[in-house]
């Protein structure tokens, strides 16, 4: 708790710009050299950053600040408990092909912070996606109800209270994936592993009949048309659900993510506190990567709260389905869906650009024109937090640079070493108990050295950086699964599965 409410005054103490994200980075790294045994704010009095009336003040707002949290926490507990009102699908539409095209535009920026490895952490699970129409109401307002229930549903009633039972029974069970797919058994993923299906197979008629329940007249005739689609759909008292549903020779499947119904903390999903330091810029953009279900949206989810909890922004989101809701805290939350509220990523991106944005949360870096995009919103004075489906920090650099012509990257790699800030790869690794799962991180914050290397196209250097940058909070994968399999959270084994380097671990090179 006292390190979780160090980060916080510290936050605080940049957002009032009282301290720099500088000045906080040299204090966090002596208190790291002390072995946390010295109060960042004692720190920052000593080093001559704040005045000790100065910090006074920053002490009150951080009370007040926690104050604040505890209402919200109760009063999201009292929400939970109330009867909720009736099933409400989200709009969602079939995928279309995305367009390329737009290289970037060359700016500037700079600035970097500080995370740290995993600890010991409880059993995380993998948060996926909604969809409504969520334009977020100012604080203290009521949500108007007819928007929620915009939607009006085709398809049998019988058929879709027996996918509700399903998803009830996939709640129920801990379920992180439900797959229902013709022709075979019903079956759940949990703690990452496929299970056997249970029950006889699914009738083709019968799968396509519950699949179609849950779509609109407008989606049916766009999953027609494509052969697929996602969406995200709410079961009142259940949850949320993101999902696609496609055609195969068989018949028609859908593969169910179930979603938190309410923003998660750093706390709920094992993370360290330390990584609240990422939401600490106000311009330059931080990157959440992995494999598919390692929690990255979860993880992004967060760090969004953070932001919406603790500072006064404009917050805006651009999701493929819309995932978590994020209600207005202390700032103004708008969350746009493709093809429900704009055609693409990019053309949403185009816009934001005139929409007075502080913060731009990107759901996934898909192509080039979106990465483009994002480029330049970082360079002019946003924070832009986004996803990218890579296995590591320094792959995360190599594919920004990739995806671009070969005569443009010599200009990205001056753009990205100016606007990026930070990356963080995860895992989600299971458990030695068996209960669950837990997230090992590679950590890399941008510094002048890193950011020298990414300009000169030396990124391979930057694994030696990660190696020795523990004062400033990195953290290589392989030293976060050793951290784990040491506090016997992992099996030497769980850890030798996701070793970028497996001699380290007893091992062969792959």
């Amino acid at each position: 708790m006292a390190e979780s409410n160090d980060a916080l005054l510290g936050r605080i103490a940049v957002h009032t710009k009282m301290l720099s994200a500088e000045q906080l980075n040299q204090a966090t790294e002596i208190q790291g050299r002390s072995g946390g045994s010295h109060r960042l704010g004692d720190i920052f009095v000593e080093k001559g950053f704040i005045t000790p009336a100065q910090l006074q003040k920053l002490l009150v707002a951080q009370k007040q600040v926690i104050a604040r949290q505890a209402t919200q926490r109760v009063a999201q507990t009292l929400a939970a408990v109330s009867p909720g009102p009736e099933p409400c699908p989200s709009a969602a539409t079939a995928s279309a092909p995305r367009p390329r095209s737009a290289p970037p535009r060359p700016a500037p920026s700079a600035a970097a912070a500080k995370p740290s490895a995993p600890a010991t952490a409880p059993a995380v699970t993998r948060h996926p996606a909604p969809a409504t129409k969520p334009t977020t109401p100012a604080p203290g307002a009521k949500a108007a109800p007819a928007a929620r229930h915009a939607l009006v549903l085709g398809g049998d009633p019988q058929a879709r209270e027996e996918l509700h039972e399903i998803l009830r029974n996939a709640v129920a069970a801990g379920a992180s994936d439900l797959h229902v797919h013709a022709g075979a058994p019903l079956r759940q993923r949990r703690n990452g592993v496929l299970e056997e299906g249970s029950g006889p197979p699914l009738e083709p008629a019968k799968a396509d009949a519950m699949l179609r329940s849950i779509l609109s007249a407008e989606q049916t005739a766009a999953f027609d048309a494509e052969g697929q689609g996602d969406l995200a759909y709410t079961l009142a008292g259940v949850g949320r659900f993101r999902a696609n549903l496609y055609k195969q020779q068989r018949g028609t499947d859908g593969v169910f993510r179930i979603v938190p119904d309410h923003p998660p903390s750093l706390d709920e999903l094992g993370l360290p506190n330390t990584l609240a330091r990422l939401t600490n810029y106000h311009q330059g953009m931080v990157l959440v990567t992995g494999p598919s279900g390692c929690g990255k949206s979860s993880t992004m989810a967060a760090f969004l709260n953070l932001v919406n909890e603790e500072r006064t922004d404009h917050i805006l989101t651009i999701e493929d389905p819309i995932e978590v809701i994020h209600p207005a805290k202390s700032c103004q939350v708008n969350q746009r869906q493709v093809r429900t509220h704009t055609g693409s990523f990019a053309r949403a991106l185009r816009a934001a650009l005139r929409e007075d944005p502080d913060v731009i949360a990107i759901g996934e870096l898909r192509d080039l024109e979106t990465i483009s995009l994002a480029l330049t919103a970082a360079e002019t004075g946003h924070f832009v937090l986004g996803t990218l489906h890579t296995s590591s920090t320094i792959r995360t650099i190599d594919r920004l640079i990739g995806v671009f012509p070969p005569d443009q990257q010599t200009q990205v790699r001056t753009m990205l070493s100016e606007s990026l800030r930070a990356v963080v790869s995860q895992r989600l690794v299971v458990r030695a108990d068996g209960a669950g799962r837990v997230p090992a991180l590679e950590v890399l914050i941008v510094n002048k050295a890193i950011s020298n290397l990414i300009r000169e196209n030396k990124s391979f250097q930057i694994r030696s950086i990660l190696q020795t940058g523990a004062a400033q909070r990195m953290c290589l994968l392989d030293s976060s699964l050793e951290a784990l399999v040491k506090q016997g959270v992992i099996t030497r084994e769980e850890a030798l599965r996701h070793a970028e380097e497996p001699k380290r671990f007893g091992g062969k090179e792959r």
